[in-house]
């Protein structure tokens, strides 16, 4: 939802804290720059040269898959413990922290699935100079002097760390002049051992113990703690990855031209495109890619973090390594900068080789998008808000008079009583499970609001229970933080701690959440956190969490350890039956495990529509597969145009739901015109006959790690005309899809990818040859997406009201052949779409062939206690060249019989109609 600038906010509680207008308060200046920020100036000052910090050679301590050295800054004499670590599926793991802290530094944790699984690395040489590991095809030489690490995959350098000299650990001090305190002589002589300020730092003094932002007086009482790194991406002309950010697809060069990309999730209203500006989620992970190889980089750290990006050549960084280096020595290379508030280097680098091997590694770290049940993937229904249970009844009824599916209606802020989160409002929403009934009887789903802001009102148990418990975030004096958020005066869970967490957790269950069902799940907004009355509308830094840590320290970790609570909340109140559902939208490193996410409050425009792509392949390629974009924009009125393209995109996106602000006019679509209707029907029909293909590819993303919507680039990695794209890319490997995003438009480019590769067109089967751009004809009608030759894609036909009415119903197999017109193959996942028995092995993945004029199917894996009634209803084969004589079908235990089929000459297109196994049947189909 929207917020307003602090000023805004103010004067509208001065007038009624109960009312919110919708004013438009966008204003640039309510969020820091880097040079309104202390550590980013510091940082950023820094100019590349000679580090000043060294590994002490002579001290190593080697272990079968680790390293454990001091690094020694020669400015002040401050040691730092160094850990290099040699982790299994091809990845390193570097650690830098303060050898002797005065106090402990935050570590984020929570964001890993598990301790990584080591593996063991051989040191090949070590001298005075430098240090050569071996591991696997890797190789890693630590340079002592100074200090510098560089990463060889398959003797090829990749990544260089501190290449430029620009790693900066500052190290925590008392502050100078500090009076005493009770222990006062031991605090003295522990501030006369205290080396002197270093000299990068003299210039910034005023911003190392306090600074001020709007009004506001940040007190940093432990003082400078930022750290920072450079890592060049050796051969590399594209890096992927750190969002979020309303901007390309290719990370743009920020050096010297605009800000860094700033990671700190942020409630920006009405968000701007095109910049590196902060928003709702950060994902500390950048993916570089080259037609010769992929890598990434994982920087573990929770606090607000900043990064520099400048394309250059390596040849000052390969300058003393050039024996390794093959050929020109004007290598393309990517220099990025890292550098966060607090915390510690904690870094993992993924040595691919490939872009589908960076992501598996990547979910090894973090994990994986948990397999959704079937009705997240359907179409979802909101606004804010529907004003009543009548409201919703209505809405509900409209889809079925019009004849168009949907799985979820959603219910905003104002459902509940006086904005208090696990209640409803006793008059709009008198009959809460009658509601949610007439919503399950149809197979639908309801999804509430519950924010991390919790009002401050005696007579309110959630309120009560924390106070009682001690359960807020402090502020300075120790007392529970207080902010303003949409109830008014509200203070935050900290959700740091497991307890709280499993308190939240508890507060599901349906004999606390009143008026829930299991068939109600839930969105996590505002969990940024959003604080209407602070500056950049967030907590301040130096409020305190549980175990004494500042919110500085955990600040982008915040939004995740709620939903991780709210997740746990929805397995328990089922007994870990069901398959949670959760929204959220500020999201960290490991938030990919519990919910989706979408892109936040965009507007009706055709820019924010345009965006929706490389936002949503940024986040696809740094684990969070299941996301999306409010269809139509959250702010102001789409055309009837915009509405429609949107709604055409979004059929094609993980995550599927049209969302609007209460200021806009209502937009679902039968209240456009009959010819809009129909084709935003048709855009949501398109979606549920792919849902088999849609889930198949959610269960292979949890092993995998692979997303859905993938750049194509990931599919044709030496394709070197892909890399830029913003507006075209794959979902899965068999659908090549660039939905129009252009007002008016009557034509479209489009590349095909693969110069042995064929497309066709899945609305009229035309035929496409890969290694091409083309200039198709567009109508309102038309989406273009193409399949694959060589794949076979599942379907099913039969449109009902919605997925959970279709589990039985039985499937199409849509067959195109490659350029030969000989082979093609696929694979189809099928379980009970809702409960975590696949876990246990029960479920069916089949794989189908063509090959040889044979199509089979195969079970490769199940099917164990599960058994499905859904059979084979249709077999379409596109690109075949001749008609078979007879088409004869076989199975286990069953009398070969012939089979009814029709064949299109002219578009060489086979139809079988009704083979009538049922899927958990192995078969076959002599041609």
């Amino acid at each position: 939802m929207a917020t307003y600038n602090r000023l805004c906010w103010i004067f509208i509680l001065s007038i009624l804290c109960v009312i919110q207008p919708f004013i438009k308060c966008v204003d640039r200046g309510n969020f820091k720059t880097c040079d309104q920020s202390g550590f980013c100036k510091r940082h950023r000052s820094i100019q590349p040269g000679r580090s000043p910090y060294y590994l002490e050679m002579s001290n190593f301590k080697i272990y079968p898959t680790r390293l454990e050295g001091v690094l020694i800054n020669s400015q002040n004499g401050i040691m730092l413990k160094f850990d290099l670590i040699t982790l299994k599926h091809n990845m390193i793991h570097m650690k830098i922290t303060e050898l002797n802290p005065i106090r402990p530094r935050f570590e984020a944790r929570e964001a890993l699935v598990g301790e990584p699984e080591e593996s063991n690395l051989q040191v090949v040489s070590q001298d005075s100079e430098k240090l050569v590991v071996q591991f696997g095809p890797n190789k890693i030489i630590l340079n002592g002097s100074p200090f510098r690490m560089d990463i060889f995959s398959n003797d090829q350098l990749v990544i260089s760390a501190n290449a430029r000299g620009l790693m900066k650990f500052e190290h925590y001090r008392p502050k100078p002049n500090q009076k005493p305190t009770e222990e006062g002589e031991e605090q003295n002589e522990i501030q006369q051992q205290q080396p002197p300020v270093p000299p990068d730092e003299e210039q910034f003094k005023d911003t190392l113990w306090e600074e001020t932002f709007k009004g506001h007086t940040d007190s940093k009482p432990n003082g400078p703690s930022s750290v920072g790194m450079d890592f060049s991406f050796i051969g590399f002309n594209h890096v992927y990855g750190i969002p979020e950010h309303a901007d390309v697809f290719p990370l743009r060069t920020t050096k010297g031209s605009t800000d860094p990309y700033r990671l700190y999730n942020l409630d920006v209203f009405e968000y701007e495109l095109n910049n590196p500006m902060a928003i709702y989620g950060s994902i500390p992970f950048m993916i570089a890619h080259s037609e010769m190889t992929s890598v990434g980089l994982f920087w573990l750290n929770a606090a607000e973090t900043w990064v520099d990006v400048e394309a250059s050549s390596s040849q000052g960084v390969v300058s003393s390594i050039v024996d390794f280096v093959k050929g020109n020595s004007q290598i393309p290379q990517q220099d990025t900068h890292w550098f966060s508030e607090s915390g510690i280097i904690d870094t993992f680098f993924l040595l691919g080789p490939g872009p589908k091997d960076v992501m598996f590694q990547y979910a090894k770290l973090t994990g994986s998008t948990q397999l959704p049940p079937l009705f997240a993937l359907g179409y979802h229904q909101s606004r804010w808000n529907y004003r009543d249970q009548d409201d919703v009844r209505n809405v509900d009824a409209a889809f079925d008079e019009h004849d168009i599916p949907y799985d979820v209606l959603w219910l905003d802020l104002d459902h509940t009583h006086d904005r208090k989160y696990f209640t409803w409002d006793p008059y709009k929403f008198s009959d809460p499970i009658g509601m949610l009934n007439n919503l399950t009887s149809k197979g639908r789903k309801m999804v509430t609001l519950v924010d991390p802001h919790i009002k401050r009102d005696g007579n309110y148990y959630i309120h009560k229970e924390a106070t009682d418990k001690g359960y807020y975030v402090k502020n300075k004096e120790n007392q529970d933080y207080e902010g303003w958020c949409w109830p008014g005066s509200s203070s935050y869970l900290d959700f740091l701690s497991p307890e709280i967490r499993d308190w939240w957790a508890s507060k599901f269950s349906l004999d606390q959440y009143q008026g829930s069902t299991l068939s109600l799940y839930t969105w996590n907004d505002m969990n940024e956190p959003s604080v209407f009355s602070e500056p950049e509308v967030t907590m301040p830094k130096d409020v305190r969490h549980v175990g004494g840590w500042e919110h500085r320290d955990v600040h982008n970790i915040y939004g995740m350890l709620m939903v991780m609570g709210t997740y746990k909340g929805h397995l328990m109140r089922s007994n870990g039956a069901q398959r949670p559902f959760i929204l959220t939208r500020s999201v960290f490193a490991g938030s990919q495990r519990y919910g989706a996410v979408w892109t936040g409050d965009n507007i009706a425009d055709w820019a924010h529509l345009q965006i929706t792509v490389p936002m949503i392949l940024s986040l696809s390629v740094t684990g969070l597969s299941f996301s999306g974009a409010d269809v139509g924009g959250f702010f102001r009125n789409p055309s009837p145009e915009l509405m429609l393209r949107w709604y055409q995109a979004g059929a094609y996106q993980p995550f599927f739901r049209a969302h609007s602000h209460h200021e806009s006019k209502r937009r679902e679509p039968w209240l456009f015109d009959e010819e809009y209707k129909l084709l935003m029907r048709d855009a949501i029909r398109v979606r549920y006959t792919l849902l088999p293909y849609w889930y198949t590819l959610f269960f292979e993303n949890e092993v995998s790690g692979v997303p859905p919507m993938r750049p194509l680039w990931m599919e044709f990695p030496n394709e070197t005309q892909t890399f830029g794209m913003n507006d075209e890319y794959m979902l899965g490997s068999c659908l090549l899809v660039k939905p129009v995003l252009e007002i008016s438009a009557t034509s479209i480019n489009i590349y095909f990818p693969g110069i042995n590769e064929v497309w066709y067109d899945i609305s009229n089967y035309k035929r496409y040859a890969g290694g091409q751009t083309v200039s198709l004809p567009v109508t309102l009608a038309t989406i273009p997406v193409f399949q694959r030759g060589g794949t076979i894609i599942p379907k099913k036909n039969r449109i009902r009201r919605s997925s959970s009415l279709t589990y039985n119903d039985p499937y199409t197999l849509e067959i195109a052949l490659d350029k030969s017109g000989s082979q093609a193959n696929g694979t189809l996942y099928i379980d009970d779409f809702n409960s975590f028995q696949y876990r246990e092995g029960n479920y069916l993945l089949l794989k189908f062939n063509f090959e040889k004029n044979v199509l089979s199917s195969k079970i490769l894996k199940g099917p164990g206690k599960f058994k499905t009634n859904a059979w084979l209803e249709r077999i379409i084969v596109v690109g075949l060249q001749k008609q078979p004589k007879s088409l004869t079908l076989s199975r286990k235990n069953v009398k070969s019989s012939e089979l009814i089929f029709t064949y299109d000459e002219n578009k060489n297109i086979l139809t079988i109609r009704k083979p009538a196994v049922n899927m958990g049947e192995e078969w076959q189909i002599n041609f």
